[in-house]
């Protein structure tokens, strides 16, 4: 697939499933539109502003409903999602898609008023995801090469849920997009 190909693709997917709740009052394509305007206000560069953008990209393909974890179940969608990207983008923005729900992990075992401002649906998914880190992992996690840009990525995470949030459109983002696309 060529760049527009791409990225056609997953305009198709946020427009048949972006409606979906994210759990915050915003729907998943706000939240992630919301995460990359935060992300770029901030000055990040592309690869992190496409991560912000795409990070629960996973959530769209799969179709377990929308309150799977009310459920007591994990998706994985980080990694549904990082699986799928990493076909058309660089590891800049696939690993810290695939490493965000371990950096609230990790997050939470750093900061202890990271876990104190979590929302109940991001503790219900962290019970889920492992609860925090330990030690051992802590340093595994810190140890990776895209740990800093993951952490980032996560913080624009938990920024990205406001309600009513006047964002750009999905395509305002297509051009970065396209020009993040690895190929062949």
């Amino acid at each position: 697939m060529n760049p527009a190909e791409v990225v056609d693709e997953i305009e198709r997917v946020f427009s048949e499933k972006g409606h979906r709740s994210y759990g915050e009052h915003v729907t998943e394509l706000q939240h992630g539109l919301q995460c990359a305007t935060f992300a770029t206000q901030a000055g990040e560069n592309p690869f992190v502003v496409a991560a912000c953008l795409l990070h629960d990209y996973g959530h769209l393909l799969h179709d377990l409903g929308e309150d799977i974890a009310n459920q007591g179940v994990d998706a994985r969608h980080e990694r549904i999602g990082a699986n799928r990207l990493q076909d058309w983008f660089p590891a800049e923005v696939v690993e810290p898609i695939r490493l965000h729900a371990a950096s609230k992990r990790y997050l939470c075992w750093k900061e202890a008023a990271y876990f104190d401002g979590l929302s109940e649906a991001s503790r219900k998914s962290l019970a889920l995801q492992g609860g925090p880190m330990n030690d051992a992992e802590a340093a595994t996690f810190e140890a990776g090469p895209h740990f800093d840009l993951a952490v980032r990525v996560r913080r624009y995470d938990d920024m990205g849920k406001v309600p009513d949030m006047v964002t750009p459109e999905l395509a305002h983002f297509r051009p970065m997009l396209e020009s993040l696309v690895r190929t062949a």
